[in-house]
């Protein structure tokens, strides 16, 4: 921590204004995650979509009083007696204030890079040495040019080792983290096709992620990959290399692996003589990401018998945090797998992100190793959850229990001194209507608490990753022009991928406007807590009063529709009401036509009842080029409709017509809002956006029979599928009731099975379908993709002869949800 005196003089900062001398502790780059307003220095880091110097009003009136801002930033006088620091640029400053932070501790840094598995290798290393260092490590992913500074800003005297990952895209960004990490030692894992858009070819990606190890007095790499080993032998002579390889000549060379059925033994030649270690991971990624650790364990010294049982005990790394189902209607996220102030902090971002409930409980365990005294700790995490308004708080462990008083603002509080102490209180909690989160470190086990709480499930589920959504919602605002707002299309159940769920993080991520095709589902995403304007695409008279209840905007297209809402509003005595206009450019589907537009102005100068919020229409074929010139003159109706009603009415209105390929295709017609819908999800029918894109959905299912026919013998209904020869047959719980389509039949269809694709044999049932899995190692309980990011929707929807839309929005309400984030 600094005083604010020292930051301005280590940034070199222009004071625009100077007030008390505060010491910070915390780092905030957004203004959702403010915590501790008093000890905290915003960062006010400015993208194409949002200027951050509009928030500092905001964060000012909630207590924060010292700021970091660029050159385009002028004093307002809502700011007083604050410590505002201008900069020429805030990324930079983040990154020169955190370097200095780190030349303050002598303790080893260990820096990874490599395309893969660099946060396994992390985890795996915290897991391994935690016992003996007291470790600072990234968060998460952080790995980027903003998420290293943050990292790093954690190290404390009371650590005694740093362990922290970084990632590039483009050259020259290395630079900067290695100022930043400046780690003693270095780590790289792997080198594969991940980011490659900005770098020459494989041999500039990896000396370019090279420069990281400069300063580095030892470097562990795996010598059979050329590009890595040239790079890295060639430019540090003054380090000592430790490498590994399949091949002889390497520090540790490994001669044999030994996959059996649940784990592998890995035999190796170490300083000419004989180590070996078993660890409980068949798959290739999983034993490299081993073998790299291997290679630390050694460099630190540490002796073959503590190796071999650390090795063995190594758990797969849960990257993402699930959001799942609940009884009672309740839901749950699902982070029982470490418990630490820095994922804790996460998590409760993700909890807040939740509106669904009012209610929200957090269960914790004893955060174990974190080098704070526990009242300090404990202190800590209830000052958290206090400003994160925490409902309930249930603490599991002895050491917790302990340090229950500090938790005493919080309204609700329990306390058990291990996870069976809860089970048996668990039928007088009364859990209802709540979103709960779990957070516990592992030997808490607790999975046993999510079993009580998670509604059981039908094994058919389809995964939503939140990420995903996310980075394709930045991927489509990145093309916007500067003003130009956007709606997101949540309508169908998002596309088949939730309703509420994903509005909730639209929201968190500050979208303009929500759109939905009914009234129910706009009343939902109310009901959810979801705030932000929604139009309702197909308003009907039987749904004028929940319209108006749940403050919901209804799109106009017909003189009939606009006559029976004006009279109910009329009859109501309410004016001014928040509608949409839909003019017919060509679509021939709804909408007012160019001809009724005089009409319709003369109707509007006649009622005060509507507000006009909008005016729009729909693109028929903004992905195809064969059509771009129709697509022109829809354009050309809409400014035609816009003018007139513009010329009726004295205010302005926003004009929108873009879709998600119009977005991209026809940047000329994003006006004032586009409208983003499939593409949100994934999906993009131009090949250029989609490989930018990054799968939403997978649907996954599981084996529950297998059995052996014999050449001749028919499966399914009607016997439709034959076998020319002995087959192995692969039962799976999934069928068109799921939403799996039955024209999928008969070969049509195929599935992914431990990565090898299985094809439909005989009919799809209501509940299940039949692969030919003949050749394919599996065993029943097996998981199953349906679709995903290895077999695309796209792939589905060509088989079936539709379209993705269809496949997406026609998977069951039976197929529960599971939403989560990395």
């Amino acid at each position: 921590m600094f005083n604010i005196s020292t930051i301005a003089y280590c940034l070199n900062a222009t004071w625009l204004q100077k007030g008390s001398d505060d010491v910070i502790e915390h780092l905030l780059i957004d203004s959702r995650k403010l915590l501790f307003p008093e000890s905290s220095l915003f960062f006010a880091i400015s993208t194409l979509q949002r200027n951050a110097h509009d928030f500092l009003d905001e964060l000012y009136n909630k207590g924060v009083r010292n700021f970091v801002v660029d050159n385009e930033y002028s004093l307002k006088p809502t700011i007083n007696n604050a410590n505002v620091l201008q900069v020429s640029n805030v990324i930079d400053a983040l990154q020169l204030l955190t370097a200095y932070h780190r030349k303050q501790f002598t303790y080893p840094v260990i820096g990874i890079t490599g395309s893969n598995g660099k946060t396994i290798v992390k985890e795996w290393l915290y897991q391994l040495l935690h016992n003996k260092y007291n470790i600072v490590r990234s968060p998460k992913s952080y790995n980027s040019q903003i998420g290293v500074p943050l990292s790093v800003w954690q190290m404390h005297p009371n650590n005694t080792l740093g362990i922290f990952e970084a990632g590039i895209s483009m050259p020259h960004e290395m630079d900067k983290l290695q100022k930043i990490i400046q780690p003693t030692i270095g780590i790289f894992t792997s080198i594969g096709e991940a980011h490659s858009e900005g770098f020459d070819d494989t041999a500039h990606k990896v000396e370019e992620k090279a420069k990281l190890f400069e300063g580095c007095k030892e470097i562990i790499y795996c010598k059979d990959n050329a590009a890595i080993a040239l790079a890295i032998e060639s430019k540090c002579n003054t380090c000592h290399l430790f490498s590994w390889s399949k091949k002889d000549g390497a520090t540790l060379s490994i001669t044999a692996i030994q996959i059996q059925h649940y784990n592998t033994v890995i035999k190796a030649i170490y300083q000419n003589r004989k180590v070996s270690i078993s660890v409980p991971f068949t798959n290739d990624a999983a034993i490299e990401n081993a073998i790299t650790c291997w290679c630390v364990l050694l460099h630190f010294g540490v002796d073959d018998e503590t190796i071999s049982a650390q090795m063995l005990q190594l758990r797969s790394v849960e990257m993402r945090l699930e959001l799942k189902q609940g009884v009672n209607n309740c839901s749950v996220i699902n982070d029982s797998y470490s418990a630490d102030i820095n994922s804790l902090t996460i998590a409760l971002d993700f909890l807040q992100q939740q509106q669904q409930h009012d209610k929200r409980t957090v269960i914790l365990s004893d955060i174990l190793q974190s080098g704070k005294k526990n009242v300090d700790l404990y202190t800590e995490v209830a000052s958290i959850l206090i400003q994160k308004n925490i409902n309930r708080f249930i603490g599991i462990g002895t050491e917790i229990t302990k340090q229950q008083a500090v938790f005493s603002s919080i309204p609700q509080v329990h306390f058990y001194t291990s996870t069976n102490d809860f089970k048996q209180h668990f039928p007088s909690l009364h859990f209802n209507s709540e979103t709960i989160l779990l957070k516990g470190a592992r030997v808490f086990e607790f999975e046993q608490i999510s079993h009580l709480l998670e509604q059981k499930v039908h094994q058919t589920i389809l995964e939503i990753n939140l990420n995903a959504i996310s980075h394709n919602l930045k991927i489509y605002k990145q093309q916007l022009a500067e003003g130009v707002k956007l709606m997101a299309m949540v309508k169908a159940f998002s596309y088949g991928s939730g309703g509420f769920e994903i509005a909730n993080l639209l929201q968190f991520h500050k979208v303009d406007y929500l759109a939905v095709a009914y009234a129910d589902e706009g009343v939902e995403l109310r009901k959810a807590g979801i705030t932000l304007p929604i139009m309702v695409m197909n308003a009907e008279d039987a749904t004028f009063d929940v319209l108006v209840q749940y403050n919901l905007e209804p799109e106009l297209y017909s003189f009939e529709i606009f006559n029976g809402f004006d009279n109910y509003l009329l009859q109501s005595g309410i004016s001014n009401y928040p509608v949409h206009i839909k003019i017919d450019t060509g679509m021939k589907r709804l909408g007012f036509e160019l001809d009724e537009i005089t009409t319709l102005c003369n109707k509007l100068k006649e009622t005060t009842s509507f507000k006009i919020q909008s005016v729009f229409s729909h693109l028929a074929a903004s992905d195809n080029a064969e059509h771009d010139a129709f697509t022109q003159e829809q354009a050309t109706t809409i400014k035609e409709g816009c003018q007139l009603l513009q010329e009726a009415i004295d205010y302005p209105f926003i004009k929108h017509i873009a879709n998600t390929s119009a977005i991209h295709r026809h940047k000329n017609l994003q006006f004032d809002m586009v409208r983003l819908g499939i593409g949100l999800y994934g999906v993009d029918a131009h090949t250029t956006v989609q490989q930018q894109l990054k799968n939403v959905t997978t649907l996954k299912t599981t084996i529950s029979q297998i059995k052996k026919i014999k050449k001749g013998q028919s499966v399914g209904y009607s016997r439709k599928g034959l076998t020319n020869e002995d087959a192995t047959i692969a039962t799976v719980r999934i069928g068109y009731a799921d939403g799996y389509p039955r024209v999928l039949s008969n070969g049509k269809g195929k599935m992914l099975v431990n990565g090898k694709l299985a094809p439909v044999i005989g009919n799809v049932c209501m509940d299940m379908t039949m692969l030919d899995i003949t050749n394919i190692p599996a065993k029943e309980g097996d998981d199953v993709i349906v679709f995903g990011e290895a077999l695309p929707v796209n792939n589905l929807a060509h088989w079936a002869d539709t379209i993705a839309y269809e496949i997406l929005t026609g998977i069951s309400q039976r197929v529960k949800r599971v939403y989560f984030e990395e």
